[in-house]
């Protein structure tokens, strides 16, 4: 693949010439991989499969972005997410959102990364902190050379090992714990098989309404503004291939993540879940401790495989967004064969920032037995809402300007950080009051960002430039 660069395009969007079907299994490789493959039989294990609700939100917020958002990313010639916004608000703005994404997708895949070190840590007897470094290294190597379509055919290769192990690793759990229909009844029986939960609540983390509203928009802002979606959308050859690339994901995430949830309730059934591992760790030691010898060592490779796809589609998206978003804006330098240059370069301190950040996670982990997807989906729901805001407005509001877009996106990410922290600024401060705001579950936290700003965006509208201009000075 590397080979075949000639310019920045060709390194950062596969030179805007591949199929359909392998965009597709990439977005699927990308937003799951490893950490689906980790945490979601814990979730099945020790749960049910209410977490499902939050895919079929999914697959309506990705009907949505095809519908209204994705027309207007094949109008000229964008090379990232914000570009667009550029055109609409002014390069501040396209500036802001390329920062926002920069740094909660560094945060989120960071928290990926150390999840994925969990099973190579198992295997190998290394410790986390060296299966960190050491998967962080083969990754950056294949991704700083290959570039976008390494990744993307990596992402298809790797995805296939991934899924045809969880299969296998289902079918074996079935046979230890007596078969599939004695898995499933035993599972049946105590609710673990439970796909819906109609109750009306902001504090219960899985529910129908929860899921569907809060997957969606979730769905709408990773998809329809997060720049590690958007470039694999941007690489098809038509809106029409991005259209059914998209879309098509979205079905297979529901299929993926009903295997991976059956897994768990299979180890579940089997007799292997103690309570006393952590969910995380329940798939890594049954793929371990249980599965035969070649078998075994698919699965772990597997694992190992996706995880090193969502590494390296991170780094290949962040040194896109800081190449074309920051540095070609701040220097004026856009000659294609510099940028190729640049992103390189970028490519290289972005893997080392993620392993860096991943280590970070490592020490500041406390041995809670809080599922690391959720961990990874609450950081980016932070932002995600204001990104989906600003896209809203720039699209069905003629009034807003650059300056009330950036103060409405700075007013959201403010007050979602505070309800991120609530619980723990309740019990530290003894402002009990926050304490409610803390019980508030993660699915709500993209709806009511995004509503935050918009809501702050339409108020800032209707104040004179001149009169906010005169109050600043």
């Amino acid at each position: 693949m590397a080979r075949r660069q000639r310019n920045a395009t060709d390194y950062f969007l596969g030179a805007r010439d591949l199929p359909a079907w392998a965009i597709l299994l990439s977005i699927v490789a990308t937003e799951t991989s490893a950490v689906t493959v980790i945490s979601l039989p814990g979730v099945g294990a020790r749960g049910d499969l209410t977490f499902l609700q939050l895919s079929f939100g999914y697959l309506l917020g990705r009907i949505g972005v095809a519908v209204w958002l994705l027309p207007g990313y094949f109008r000229g010639d964008q090379e990232t997410a914000y570009a667009r916004l550029e055109s609409r608000f002014g390069v501040g703005t396209r500036r802001l959102t390329s920062t926002v994404f920069l740094v909660t997708r560094f945060l989120g895949d960071a928290v990926r990364v150390f999840a994925s070190a969990i099973p190579l840590a198992l295997v190998t007897g290394w410790s986390i902190p060296v299966s960190i470094a050491a998967m962080g290294i083969v990754t950056m190597v294949y991704t700083l050379f290959g570039g976008f379509k390494a990744v993307v055919w990596t992402d298809v290769l790797q995805l296939s090992v991934y899924l045809a192990g969880g299969i296998a690793a289902l079918f074996i759990a079935w046979h230890l714990a007596g078969g599939a229909h004695v898995a499933l009844a035993a599972a049946a029986a105590v609710g673990k098989l439970r796909v819906l939960d109609p109750t009306v609540s902001f504090t219960r983390t899985y529910t129908l309404l929860g899921g569907v509203v809060g997957g969606a928009l979730l769905s709408a802002a990773s998809h329809g503004t997060d720049h590690l979606i958007v470039q694999r959308l941007l690489a098809t050859r038509s809106l029409r291939d991005a259209r059914i690339a998209l879309v098509g994901s979205g079905v297979m995430v529901i299929l993926q993540f009903t295997l991976f949830l059956l897994v768990g309730s299979a180890i579940w059934a089997a007799g292997l879940a103690p309570v006393t591992t952590p969910g995380d760790h329940l798939f890594p030691l049954f793929v371990v401790d249980h599965l035969p010898p070649g078998l075994g060592g698919l699965v772990v490779a597997g694992i190992l495989a996706a995880a090193m796809g969502t590494h390296s589609s991170a780094i290949n998206s962040l040194a896109s967004s800081a190449t074309h978003d920051l540095y070609a804006g701040y220097t004026g330098r856009t000659d294609p064969r510099h940028l190729l240059r640049v992103g390189r370069w970028f490519s290289a301190v972005w893997a080392l920032a993620l392993i860096g950040g991943a280590l970070m996670f490592f020490a500041l982990s406390t041995g809670a037995d809080t599922p690391v997807v959720v961990v990874a989906l609450s950081i980016a729901s932070v932002t995600y809402g204001a990104l989906l805001g600003t896209y809203l407005l720039a699209g069905r509001w003629a009034r807003a300007r650059g300056r009330d877009v950036i103060v409405a996106v700075c007013f959201s990410m403010a007050v979602m950080l505070l309800v991120v922290f609530a619980a723990r600024l309740s019990t530290l401060s003894g402002l009990h009051g926050l304490a409610p705001l803390g019980r508030l579950a993660w699915p709500w936290y993209v709806p009511i960002g995004t509503a935050l700003t918009i809501l702050a965006g339409v108020l800032m509208s209707f104040i004179p430039h001149d009169a906010a201009r005169g109050r600043t000075q």
